[in-house]
C-alpha cells in the first residue's frame, strides 16, 4: 500500500512550533517522534497521521497547517504588557486558548445572569482615567469589606488572597486562578508571557490570574485587574509592583492596586524610618497581609526609598520568594484546584443550572474543564449546591 503524504509548507511548520512556544530545533529535541526538521528541509513530507499528531502536539488547528501563510491571530483584548524586555512576542497557543475559554465562560454566565435577573456588577465602569486612582481604591475597599481590621486577623498571605477573591466574587465578578490551560496539566502557563487579564462586562466581569506566578504577584494582579474593571477596560497584563509603566491606564491601575492593598494613610502611621529595610518589609507585609513586594513598592512611592535601592531590594526579595515557594510546592486538593480554575461563582452557577435542567451536563463539564460526572458531583457538594 502506498503511503499518502501531505504537502505542507515549511513556514507553516515553523509557525506552529513558535506558536507552541518552541524554536524548531527546540521542538525537534523535545519531540523526537516527529521528523520536523526533515519536513522543513523538504527531505520528506509527513503522513496524514503524523501531521494530525503534530497539530495536536503544537495545539494548532489541523486545517491551519494546510494554509499557504500563517493566519493572523490577534489578541482578542487590548495588550497592555510592558515593553521593558522588548515588544511582546507572538501570543502563544496557551495564552490564546486561555482567553478563548474565559470568553466562553463569560458568555455563558452573562446569559445565566440575565435569565436569573442578577443585575449589573455595581463597581464596573464607576471610574475614569480622569479620576484619582487612590480615591477610587478607598471607595472600593470598604465595600469589599477588605478593611484593615479584617486583614490583620488573616493568618497568611495565601489566606488573604483567597479572602479577597471571595469578596470580589461576592460582589458579582468572576475570578479564575489557574496555572494551566483549562485542566490540561501538560500545558503550563508562563508568567513571563502574562500575569493576568480582565474581561470587562457590566453583567459578567472576569478576572483571570496566572496561577503559575508567585502568590505575592497574584495578589497584586488581582488588585490591578480590579482597577481595569472599575475603568470598564478589558486588558492583558504583566503588571507587577516593580513595574513603572509608561501607559496612562497601566499607571492608573498600578496606583489603584497599591492603594487598595496598602493604604497610604495607614502606611504612614506604621512605617519606621530607622528600621532595617529587610525587617521593615517583613513586618509591614504581616501587618497589611500583602506581599513584601507590594510593601516595597509602597515605600518607594512614598519616597522613603530611592529607585536604585528599590530595584535591588525588590529583585532580591522576589528571588527569595520564588525559592520559598519552590520548596513549598505541593499537589493540593484536586477538587478545590478545579473550582479555583473556573472560579467558585461560575462553578456554583454551572452546577445548579445543570441540576435544574437549564443547562446540559456536557456544556457544564466543558466549561469547568473535566469529563467525569464523579468530579461534577463532588464539586456540587463542595460548592454547597444540592443535587
Amino acid at each position: 500500500m502506498t503511503t499518502v503524504r501531505v504537502p505542507v509548507k515549511a513556514r507553516m511548520l515553523g509557525w506552529a512550533c513558535e506558536r507552541a512556544g518552541y524554536t524548531t530545533a527546540g521542538f525537534a529535541d523535545s519531540h523526537p517522534q516527529f521528523r520536523v526538521e526533515d519536513w522543513i528541509a523538504g527531505e520528506i513530507q509527513p503522513t496524514l497521521k503524523q501531521l494530525e499528531a503534530f497539530a495536536k502536539a503544537t495545539h494548532t488547528p489541523f486545517g491551519a497547517l494546510l494554509l499557504p501563510e500563517p493566519p493572523s491571530e490577534p489578541l482578542p483584548i487590548p495588550d497592555f504588557r510592558s515593553m521593558e524586555m522588548g515588544p511582546p512576542r507572538r501570543p502563544s497557543a496557551d495564552l490564546l486558548d486561555t482567553i478563548y475559554l474565559c470568553q466562553q465562560r463569560q458568555d455563558w454566565y452573562r446569559s445565566y445572569a440575565q435569565i436569573n435577573r442578577l443585575g449589573q456588577v455595581d463597581f464596573v465602569g464607576t471610574q475614569s482615567l480622569a479620576d484619582d486612582p487612590e480615591s477610587a481604591a478607598n471607595q472600593l475597599r470598604p465595600t469589599l469589606a477588605f478593611v484593615a481590621e479584617e486583614r490583620h486577623s488573616i493568618p497568611s498571605w495565601t489566606d488573604a488572597l483567597n479572602r479577597l477573591i471571595e469578596k470580589v466574587e461576592t460582589r458579582g465578578a468572576l475570578v479564575m486562578v489557574s496555572g494551566v490551560v483549562g485542566s490540561n496539566n501538560t500545558r503550563k502557563l508562563d508568567p513571563q508571557e502574562f500575569r493576568g487579564f480582565a474581561l470587562a462586562d457590566r453583567i459578567a466581569p472576569v478576572v483571570f490570574i496566572n496561577g503559575k506566578d508567585t502568590k505575592a504577584a497574584q495578589i497584586f494582579t488581582l488588585a490591578h485587574e480590579l482597577g481595569h474593571l472599575c475603568l470598564a477596560e478589558s486588558a492583558l497584563d504583566d503588571a507587577t509592583a516593580r513595574t513603572i509603566p509608561d501607559r496612562q491606564v497601566e499607571q492608573w491601575c498600578n496606583k489603584f492596586a497599591a492603594e487598595l492593598l496598602v493604604p497610604r494613610e495607614e502606611l504612614t502611621t506604621v512605617f519606621r524610618g530607622s528600621e532595617d529595610i529587610d525587617w521593615q518589609i517583613q513586618r509591614l507585609a504581616r501587618h497589611f497581609k500583602v506581599s513584601t513586594l507590594v510593601v516595597l513598592r509602597r515605600i518607594y512611592d512614598a519616597d522613603w526609598l530611592d529607585r536604585g535601592a528599590f530595584w535591588a531590594a525588590y529583585d532580591a526579595e522576589l528571588e527569595r520568594l520564588r525559592g520559598f515557594e519552590r520548596k513549598g510546592e505541593g499537589g493540593g486538593n484536586f477538587y478545590y484546584t478545579t473550582m479555583a480554575r473556573a472560579g467558585k461563582r461560575l462553578t456554583r452557577a454551572l452546577v445548579s443550572s445543570s441540576l435544574e435542567g437549564q443547562n446540559s451536563f456536557t456544556e457544564s463539564l466543558h466549561l469547568l474543564g473535566f469529563k467525569k460526572m464523579k468530579t461534577f458531583n463532588e464539586l456540587a457538594r463542595l460548592a454547597g449546591v444540592a443535587g
